[in-house]
């Protein structure tokens, strides 16, 4: 049965009732209704099998039976069941790419590979999946991922009955764990490898022998092929790219895993919780952590266990204090290889993690991945409580602390605030009685608690112990480097709920909301009349007045009336500039100058004239343009 319907040329389109699939003529409609059927009537004399059309049975035919004409290539002997196929293998020995996009110039030997690298540029993903709408540039990747929701996995294991969505999976799995002959078993694990030369090269990890040395750094490999991937590094390149998002990897390997980001296929499923995985890796270690599967290494001297040696080696050496990575350059110490090259990218500047959407760039995954949920606006993690939702577990964790610590027994009995332990409350109640134990022996400042001492006394030691691996600069509490470290990811987690305006830090929202959404403003000065929205700016304020400037800069003695201003006035001396512009990277010492410099971009002139509708991209550009031009008339729109 059909359901006709109109297409965008005037004509009637044939429509499956079981697919919703489209066709232009009945006739196509019929054919394709054979795919549910299960019908089958174009059988093959050679080998029965059974093809759901005539065409697709010729083919079948000429690809296993060789069947009709033979096209041969004159350069390697290859031969093909069509001309046309000959064709395109030609291209790969004379190089020839005919087709080329108009957009970016690159060149492809197959028009279809043309027309899925123009949808990179279009953003067209024309196979879209009827079960949960997620669209893809190639047929195939669609029908890869609906083999999830079916739970299809079409290629079996002959030998053990495993089952695979893909057939490279299958291949692979064929050669690792079921490689015909004895004669390729390792005589010293009992591996058996897929053939007489990966056994070769499987066995030189048991003697050591690593034959093929790079020219460039003289680090040796069991293989050359190992060689060739290793030297691609020196060399940047990337041969194996992804049609789908144009991202270019050094493996095959490395091109397929990413793959199945596009796809959503995660092959390796847990048969204990069944969760799934992307990749092997991730998968071993899930069941090692999570479900505690194989060995289990314990340290001698804190019973801590780990699931591999490696991780036992790293945790021992947080009670030797041993430091084997050395940076060349700066000579600072590292326990972990991974951390000394995130280190040596502040020396090189490296960021090799960039964002798709605004090319902002890092020199870690995680804080790429914590700032791509801006963009998405992704929050993993949720207060089962509240229903309130964070960028970062670290944010839930404190969350919790803060607002649903568990037992009443740790409630303050004057104002009610619940604190998450017993200690904290001792310490928060100290608040209400004015009590302060802890005194500093330099200046004689007392505090609430030994903690707050300690953080305090670094301003006299000048200790900061808490460092940013993006940019090396330090912080005496790891609070302050927390806050940092958003300027890096672009996080901006307290957002105002009348105008979405957000903010790194809660202060900042604090006195957003004071400063814009107050009812009222309380607090007037005594020498001018001007009203305040807080006690502490009208303080800073009532400065100007009394010419009191507290807060002086150790290198040039130039005073302030607010600590924040001393800090700005600083980074004229340090040189730094920790606002970056996404756009073109300019860096910047305030945050206002960025917010200014970003409209340069954007093209946005919040600050109009109501005089003449002359739009401006600062304030004081606006004023000057008022009394140059119509002669100090308040004529300011926002």
């Amino acid at each position: 049965m059909t359901m006709p319907q109109k297409t965008h040329a005037g004509k009637k389109s044939h429509e499956c009732y079981d697919c919703r699939k489209a066709f232009p003529s009945k006739l196509k409609l019929i054919t394709h209704q054979e795919t549910h059927k299960g019908e089958r009537s174009f059988g093959c004399n050679q080998c029965q099998k059974a093809c759901v059309t005539k065409s697709a049975l010729i083919y079948h035919q000429k690809t296993h039976h060789r069947e009709g004409k033979s096209y041969a290539c004159s350069k390697c002997g290859k031969a093909f069941p069509w001309k046309s196929k000959l064709i395109l293998h030609q291209r790969t020995h004379s190089g020839e790419r005919p087709f080329r996009c108009r957009i970016c110039d690159k060149a492809f030997m197959v028009r279809t590979h043309l027309t899925v690298h123009q949808r990179t540029h279009t953003g067209e993903t024309p196979y879209e999946c009827s079960d949960c709408d997620k669209a893809f540039s190639k047929k195939a990747q669609l029908v890869i991922h609906q083999q999830i929701h079916t739970g299809k996995r079409p290629y079996g294991c002959s030998e053990c009955q495993q089952t695979f969505i893909q057939k490279s999976d299958l291949t692979n799995h064929k050669k690792t764990h079921h490689a015909a002959g004895k004669s390729r078993e390792c005589s010293e694990c009992g591996r058996v490898l897929s053939s007489k030369s990966t056994l070769i090269v499987h066995q030189r990890t048991h003697t050591g022998e690593k034959p093929f040395k790079c020219i460039v750094c003289d680090k040796a490999f069991t293989s050359k092929a190992h060689l060739i991937v290793h030297q691609r590094i020196h060399t940047g390149e990337k041969p194996y790219e992804c049609l789908n998002c144009e991202k270019a990897f050094s493996t095959k390997a490395h091109l397929m895993i990413h793959q199945r980001i596009h796809t959503g296929e995660r092959p390796y499923i847990c048969n204990q919780c069944q969760k799934s995985f992307v990749t092997k890796s991730a998968f071993i270690y899930h069941q090692k952590t999570r479900h505690r599967e194989g060995k289990s290494y314990t340290c001698s001297k804190c019973g801590k266990a780990f699931p591999w040696k490696s991780k036992l080696v790293l945790h021992q050496r947080t009670h030797s204090g041993e430091r084997p990575f050395r940076c060349r350059i700066c000579d600072k110490a590292f326990m972990v290889r991974t951390h000394l090259t995130v280190h040596q990218r502040t020396h090189t500047g490296e960021k090799p993690y960039e964002c798709s959407d605004c090319d902002k760039a890092f020199s870690k995954k995680a804080q790429l991945v914590i700032h791509q949920r801006i963009h998405t606006g992704e929050r993993p993690y949720g207060c089962s409580e509240c229903q309130q939702t964070f960028i970062q577990k670290s944010d839930l964790t404190n969350h919790k602390k803060t607002h649903h610590a568990a037992g009443k027994s740790h409630e303050c009995n004057e104002c009610g605030r619940v604190l998450s332990s017993k200690s904290t409350l001792i310490v928060h109640q100290r608040t209400h009685t004015g009590e302060k134990p802890f005194k500093c022996s330099v200046c004689d400042k007392a505090f609430t608690s030994k903690a707050h001492l300690i953080v305090h006394q670094r301003i006299h030691t000048g200790e900061k112990p808490y460092e940013c691996l993006n940019c090396e600069k330090a912080f005496s509490t790891k609070a302050h480097l927390m806050i940092h470290k958003r300027i890096h990811t672009g996080e901006r987690p307290y957002e105002c709920n009348q105008c979405q305006q957000a903010f790194i830090q809660k202060s900042g929202l604090t006195n957003h909301l004071q400063n814009c959404h107050a009812k009222v403003k309380s607090y007037g000065c005594s020498e001018c009349g001007k009203v305040l929205s807080c006690k502490s700016t009208l303080t800073i304020h009532q400065r100007t007045h009394s010419g009191e400037k507290p807060f002086k800069c150790s290198v040039c003695d130039k005073a302030f009336t607010a600590k924040s201003y001393l800090t700005v006035h600083q980074r004229i001396h340090t040189g730094e500039k920790p606002y970056e512009c996404c756009d073109c990277k300019k860096a910047f010492a305030t945050l206002s100058t960025l917010i200014s410099h970003r409209r340069t971009h954007t093209g946005e002139r919040p600050y109009g004239c109501n005089e003449c509708q002359k739009a401006f991209f600062r304030k004081s550009a606006l004023i000057n343009h008022q009394q140059t031009q119509h002669r100090g008339k308040s004529s300011m729109g926002m």
